[in-house]
């Protein structure tokens, strides 16, 4: 399964400078880290936090 990031840089002070969100539009997910990279890192985190609590609950993943 491939799913994208989007990343967007926050326009107001909501986040440390330097953070970056990270979404998932396709799942609904968001997250934050710093830099793209950290962002990126907390995604795919976040990413296979959610399959794992999908797949121990039998649900399907799409």
């Amino acid at each position: 399964m491939t799913y994208g990031i989007l990343f967007e840089k926050p326009g107001t002070s909501e986040l440390p400078p330097g953070y970056y969100y990270a979404h998932v539009p396709s799942l609904g997910l968001t997250t934050h880290g710093e830099g793209i990279e950290g962002a990126r890192a907390a995604a795919e985190d976040l990413l296979k936090l959610w399959l794992s609590e999908k797949r121990s609950a039998g649900e399907a993943i799409d």
